[in-house]
């Protein structure tokens, strides 16, 4: 039975045209920007009738906000029929193996879950660049560790969809297969269900300032990803932005146009990813309301999806999410 349940859930999967919507509005200013969207609902009506997932991460749940703001908003969440996302840690310079992560972050998302939260899926924030880049160790050390990661998140966080986000060019094409396949390797040796997605962080702005890398392999690893039944998910951002403001040349509209930019890039090369992730990390847009406003957060996620997404047929999101569900829920 569960066999022929997860050949449901892969046909649905794959025959779904529908792809999902992430928005991770900037935390700076102690949360000022998640804080506009519930303070000011009717201010981004539109906006929030495109997206299917609302992502923070799980840290800045705990430092910036209270219960009583987390349970009222949570609750406006279910209402609107928005998910809740997390990126989170795997491998971290504070968290060396992946169960002493996992250790310090299951308060947060029991809180979270307490107060109302639904945690829908977590992103890990890219274990294998922090394996070579921050702490030292090998690839093998990565594989090892985010494996008996994702398995702790499976055993007590068994319905929350579990992806990794990686970077490029940083991080070459085929590091990226050889990744994704001792990872998954790996978790099928411990008998836990393998990736759910997996999330591409690129800074674009290398293929022109350093002729490295290009939208034609990250196609490629969009393809690869499909072959395998892992969702590809793509994060949107103004790759250009950190540069151009250390020569006084950026702003909010650098923002707006930087993601507009990737979006008809990547579009170019008949990019689709299955999770159109616009997130800020680089302390803009300054505001995120009202989505009629300038180069605000929320109107960039509205013109940008309203321009790049594909419409959703109805159904087809539920049909997949049901297929999970059932695959989940048997023994």
């Amino acid at each position: 039975m569960k066999i022929l349940c997860m050949t449901l859930f892969v046909v649905a999967f794959t025959a779904s045209a529908a792809p999902e919507v992430w928005m991770m509005p900037p935390a700076h200013d102690g949360g000022k920007a998640l804080r506009e969207l519930f303070e000011r609902p009717d201010e981004w009506k539109q906006t929030r009738a495109l997206v299917n997932v609302l992502g923070y991460t799980d840290l800045n749940f705990k430092k910036q906000f209270t219960d009583d703001e987390l349970n009222a908003w949570f609750a406006k969440m279910a209402d609107w029929r928005l998910k809740l996302g997390l990126e989170v840690g795997a491998i971290k310079p504070w968290g060396l193996t992946g169960e002493k992560t996992f250790t310090i972050e299951r308060p947060m998302w029991e809180r979270i879950e307490r107060l109302g939260g639904k945690i829908h899926a977590i992103a890990m924030d890219e274990p294998l660049l922090c394996c070579r880049k921050h702490i030292n160790k090998s690839d093998d050390y990565a594989v090892a560790e985010t494996a008996a990661y994702i398995a702790l998140v499976r055993k007590h966080f068994p319905n929350v969809l579990v992806g990794d986000i990686e970077t490029y060019p940083s991080i070459p094409l085929e590091d990226h297969f050889k990744w994704i396949e001792a990872l998954n390797g790996k978790l099928a040796e411990l008998k836990v269900r393998g990736l759910d997605f997996y999330r591409l962080d690129v800074n674009w702005a290398e293929f022109i300032a350093f002729d490295r890398g290009n939208w034609q392999e990250v196609r490629e690893l969009e393809r690869h990803c499909r072959q395998r039944k892992i969702a590809f998910s793509l994060i949107y951002w103004p790759s250009l932005l950190p540069a151009m403001k250390r020569k006084g040349l950026a702003d909010d509209s650098t923002w707006y146009v930087g993601i507009m930019q990737q979006g008809y890039d990547y579009a170019l090369v008949d990019g689709a990813p299955d999770q159109y992730v616009i997130e800020s990390w680089v302390q803009a847009p300054d505001r995120c309301v009202p989505e009629t406003g300038e180069f605000t957060f929320t109107r960039s996620v509205r013109d940008f999806v309203n321009r790049f997404v594909k419409p959703q047929p109805p159904g087809q999101n539920r049909l997949a999410d049901n297929a999970r569900n059932a695959y989940l829920s048997l023994p």
